[in-house]
């Protein structure tokens, strides 16, 4: 914060505004420029009115009968209302113009961000340096974006006020320039002060103002009502709240109170360099260095040029404020544009004979330790294989290796002789349906939870929906496929857990993909809901290969073959009687399950 003056405000203002306009002409060129030249135009007329009052006061000021001089001041006068009535046009013009850009601007900029955070690599999600990154672009950054683009065109229009009130004086007489730094200085000091009293409180408060976002969003949270009366929790929230509010309060009297003194400050120094310009002023006129009409015009444009000042001081610690944050979007934007994967020329193959890992082994960002080494497996088409394993042993992480969401860190998958590494990715998932234990509950239709934008037809989505048993669930809601599944909105239904795994299931269905991939697909189910489900998953593999992972290993007993993971390595594999014939991890763990169902004696 020491580094935060005046001049390093300077040395950021010229890139800060650079890269505003830059943003607002990618929104609207036609607008950009109509805001610009319109500004500008208004600067012109606004010198030009000053010039003219100089003719109006030089004629009234002239010896001789009233009438006359009024009579000899009318024609300048006249020159004085024109470039008013001019300049008022097209201050509102610049006015309607910028409020165009707004809109367009934030829509451009959240398009951008979206497009970015939807074409990441999955595996940034799982680096905390990105989410606090995103989190910074979202929360402030993006929604500065419009803000920024204002305030730099109000910035803009400052400075051409402030050169147009210069211009005049330079004109009038050139002693005349010094006497509006006296003028217009102290203000400016106060307002640079008292701008960055401000921001080191916002920095000051972040935290606080987080945890009391955090503890806000629990009190009026529908995933954490339940709770919150269960536990009666109401009264300690409520303290927390209170506590942090009060803290954050108590900072904020404090900086009304240093900012306040300020501005007296500045005001009180403005009070005396003002005493000075009329002091200077009529020294001028003593000793006849200008004429009393050109000091009168003086004093005009010196005003004009407090008020531009004060504008652009303003917008300028408005810009300064929001362009720190508006910074922090950039720097996002160019992150993530690191994260996107390379484009890719090779094409997805329409199927396979067989799929291969060699020697997968995979990170994620910031652990420690791998999550998978040196893993190989064999995928036959048409076959069910099964991955199983303790929490943690690397079973989800291979299957969205196998799906093509992550890449290995090192060895290769490949579908028949294509490695993947040269497909692009977004062709390969298409054909690639999986069926997630972590499934998101879309706040759309029942419908288009199923078909996810993927139109096939009516009678494909009945059919989805009958494999997964989701007609049912399907044919108690009141509008049918056509109900929206969230109860935040209007006639809006709410699904239980159980309900919500059949409509993820008949999504994964639906997309007919020649590979499956089923990861924990029956974790919400009941038991004879899920002995149902996995009875449609082998009579729908039928041709189509099953990747499924799963605790429950009653479910794999007919799986064409088993891989059984361990920290990270394919410790087993075999069928069923094979593996329970080794008596290793994977019959340890069967038969730990099946006596958890056996009547004790």
């Amino acid at each position: 914060m020491i580094g935060l003056g005046f001049l390093t405000m300077a040395r950021r203002l010229p890139g800060l505004i650079r890269q505003a306009l830059g943003m607002a002409w990618r929104a609207s060129p036609r607008d950009t420029l109509a805001t610009i030249a319109l500004s500008l135009l208004g600067g012109v007329f606004t010198a030009f009115g000053l010039l003219a009052t100089t003719g109006v006061l030089t004629a009234l000021f002239e010896a001789g009968p009233t009438p006359d001089r009024v009579r000899a001041a009318l024609p300048s006068l006249l020159l004085v209302g024109a470039a008013a009535t001019v300049r008022t046009v097209l201050q509102a013009g610049a006015g309607w113009a910028q409020a165009r850009l707004g809109p367009q601007v934030r829509r451009i900029a959240e398009q951008r961000l979206y497009e970015l955070t939807s074409q990441v690599d999955l595996v940034s999600f799982d680096d905390p340096d990105f989410h606090d990154s995103l989190q910074r672009a979202q929360a402030r950054g993006m929604q500065m974006a419009g803000t920024v683009v204002y305030t730099a065109i109000d910035t803009i229009s400052g400075v051409v006020g402030i050169v147009a009130a210069a211009g005049v004086l330079g004109v009038l007489h050139p002693l005349l320039l010094p006497l509006l730094l006296l003028a217009v200085l102290p203000d400016a000091w106060a307002a640079v002060r008292s701008a960055r009293m401000g921001y080191a409180i916002d920095l000051r408060l972040v935290p606080a103002r987080r945890r009391k976002w955090i503890v806000s969003d629990l009190m009026a949270d529908k995933d954490t009502a339940a709770e919150v009366r269960t536990f009666t929790m109401r009264g300690f929230l409520l303290r927390m709240y209170d506590s942090l509010a009060q803290s954050e309060q108590g900072v904020l009297l404090g900086l009304a109170r240093r900012q306040t003194y300020t501005r007296i400050v500045g005001e009180a120094l403005g009070g005396v360099g003002q005493a000075a310009v009329y002091v200077a002023l009529g020294v001028l006129l003593a000793v006849a260095a200008v004429p009393l009409a050109v000091a009168g015009t003086a004093v005009l444009a010196i005003r004009s040029a407090q008020a531009s000042l004060a504008n652009f001081m303003y917008a300028t610690n408005r810009l300064y404020e929001e362009g720190l944050y508006f910074t922090d979007y950039l720097e996002f934007l160019a992150e993530a544009e690191t994260r996107v994967a390379a484009d890719r020329t090779g094409k997805a193959p329409a199927g396979f004979e067989q799929i291969t890992a060699e020697d997968v082994t995979f990170t994620y960002p910031g652990a420690e330790k791998p999550a998978l080494v040196g893993v190989s497996v064999r995928i036959d088409k048409g076959e069910v294989v099964a991955l199983v394993g303790e929490n943690g042993s690397g079973k989800t992480t291979l299957a969205k290796i196998l799906a093509g969401l992550y890449d290995p860190d090192g060895g290769r998958i490949t579908w028949d002789s294509t490695d993947l590494r040269g497909v692009a990715p977004h062709l390969l998932r298409h054909n690639i349906a999986v069926i997630a234990q972590d499934h998101t509950r879309w706040p759309l239709t029942a419908r288009h939870n199923i078909t996810m934008g993927m139109e096939k037809g009516e009678e494909a989505v009945v059919q989805a929906a009958e494999v997964a048993g989701a007609d049912e669930v399907i044919a108690e809601l009141p509008y049918g496929y056509r109900t929206l599944l969230d109860r935040r909105f209007k006639d809006g239904q709410e699904l239980s857990g159980g309900q919500w795994q059949r409509i993820a299931v008949a999504r994964g269905f639906y997309r007919d993909a020649p590979l499956l991939i089923c990861d924990e697909p029956t974790a919400a189910l009941d038991a004879r809901a899920e002995h149902a489900l996995f009875e449609r998953i082998r009579r729908h593999a039928d041709g189509r290969t099953v990747v499924l992972i799963t605790h429950r290993l009653a479910s794999v007993r007919y799986a064409d073959r088993i891989y059984v993971l361990d920290h990270g390595k394919v410790v087993e594999q075999g069928t069923h009687a094979e593996l329970i014939t080794v008596d290793g991890l994977y019959a340890d763990l069967y038969n730990l399950q099946a006596r958890a169902y056996q009547s004790s004696s």
